[in-house]
C-alpha cells in the first residue's frame, strides 16, 4: 500500500505501509508514519537544531536493524542537516525541525530517533545533562526505581538546579536537567559523575555508578555516560523497539509522586489520550536552564 501526503508543502511518496513493524500486536508501518505525523507538534520543540541519529527498522522489530548516524545522499534537500567534524573527516546529521522531516525519515524505516544534548550551532556546548537510571536484566522492583528518581531530583534541588523526567519506553527513566550553554560536554559529564556518585554513596545496596554489568549485582545504574561529545540520546516521544510500541514520555514529577510509572505504560495507542487530558510537563523546560557553575562549586564545597 502507497501513498502520497503533503506536509509542511511537501510531496511525501510513502510505501509499503502495510508492512508489519510490530508482529505481536499487529502494528503496521502505516501506524508509525501516522503516529510521527500527529506527534511531531509535541516532540519537535524538544528536538529542533539537534543533529539526530537513527536506529533503523526497515522491516520492523523481528528484522534486521541498524544505526545510521550520516544523512544519505539521495534524501531531499528541504531536509536540514548539520556537518559534524570528526577524526579523519565529517559526517552530516539530520536536523528534524518539521513535521515532514520527522514523516519522511519514518517512510525510511527509521523508527527510533536518537538526538544530541546540544544544538547544531554550538555542537561543543550541551544545553541538557542527563542521568539514565538503568536498572538490571529482570528488574522487578519499580518502587525502587521511583525513588531513585526523586532521590535525584532532590539532589540536584539541593544544587540549585531545576530536574525534568521520562520514562525511556524501554526499562527505566531519564532524568533531564536544562542547562546554560556554559560548559562544554567534558565539564558537564565530570559534573554528571559527581552527582550520581554522591548519591550512589548515601544508597549503596540500591545505586551504582559501575560501568561494568558484572559488578552491579541487583543494584540500579546511574549512566552518565550519554553526556559526552557526539552521543545521544533517546528522542523524546520516540518509539522504542519493543512489544507494544512504547514510547519515550514526559511526565510530570507529582506522577511519580503519587505512584511509580512503568516506563513502558504509554505507547502510540495510548499516548494522545494522556496528552489531551494533562499539560506538557516539560513546557517551561528552557526557561529553567541554570549555568553549572554555582552547582559545581556547592557540590565541591560538601565533599570537603
Amino acid at each position: 500500500m502507497n501513498e502520497t501526503r503533503t506536509i509542511d508543502g511537501h510531496d511525501i511518496e510513502l510505501s509499503h505501509l502495510d508492512k508489519v513493524y510490530f508482529p505481536e500486536s499487529g502494528i503496521t508501518k502505516k501506524d508509525v508514519v501516522d503516529y510521527y505525523e500527529r506527534i511531531a507538534p509535541h516532540m519537535l520543540p524538544l528536538i529542533k537544531d539537534r543533529p539526530l541519529s537513527m536506529h533503523r527498522y526497515p522491516d520492523g522489530i523481528g528484522g534486521e536493524d541498524f544505526y545510521q548516524q550520516g544523512m544519505p545522499d539521495y534524501f531531499p534537500d528541504w531536509i536540514d542537516r548539520v556537518k559534524v567534524s570528526k577524526e579523519g573527516g565529517s559526517v552530516t546529521h539530520v536536523v528534524c525541525n518539521d513535521a515532514a522531516t520527522l514523516v519522511y525519515l519514518a517512510n525510511q524505516g527509521f523508527l527510533v530517533p536518537h538526538v544530541w544534548l546540544s544544538h547544531a550551532d554550538r555542537l561543543d556546548y550541551p544545553d541538557r545533562l542527563v542521568v539514565d537510571l538503568d536498572p538490571p536484566d529482570d528488574f522487578d522492583n519499580l518502587p525502587s526505581l521511583q525513588a531513585t528518581a526523586l532521590r535525584l531530583r532532590a539532589v540536584f534541588q539541593e544544587l540549585g538546579l531545576v530536574a525534568y523526567v521520562a520514562t525511556t519506553g524501554s526499562t527505566g527513566y531519564h532524568i533531564y536537567v536544562p542547562i546554560k550553554r556554559d560548559m562544554k560536554f567534558d565539564d558537564v559529564k565530570e559534573f554528571a559523575h559527581a552527582v550520581v556518585t554522591e548519591l550512589a554513596e548515601r544508597h549503596p545496596d540500591e545505586l551504582t555508578v559501575e560501568q561494568r554489568k558484572n559488578k552491579r549485582g541487583t543494584r540500579i545504574f546511574l549512566d552518565t555516560l550519554r553526556n559526552s561529545y557526539a552521543h545521544t540520546v533517546i528522542a523524546p516521544y520516540a518509539i522504542r523497539a519493543r512489544p507494544g510500541a512504547p514510547v519515550a514520555t514526559p511526565l510530570a514529577w507529582s506522577e511519580l509522586e503519587k505512584g511509580a510509572v512503568e516506563p513502558r505504560r504509554y505507547t502510540i495507542k495510548n499516548v494522545f489520550r494522556r496528552l489531551s487530558r494533562a499539560a506538557d510537563p516539560w513546557a517551561d523546560m528552557e526557561r529553567q536552564a541554570t549555568t553549572l557553575a554555582t552547582a559545581r562549586t556547592k557540590l565541591a564545597s560538601r565533599k570537603k
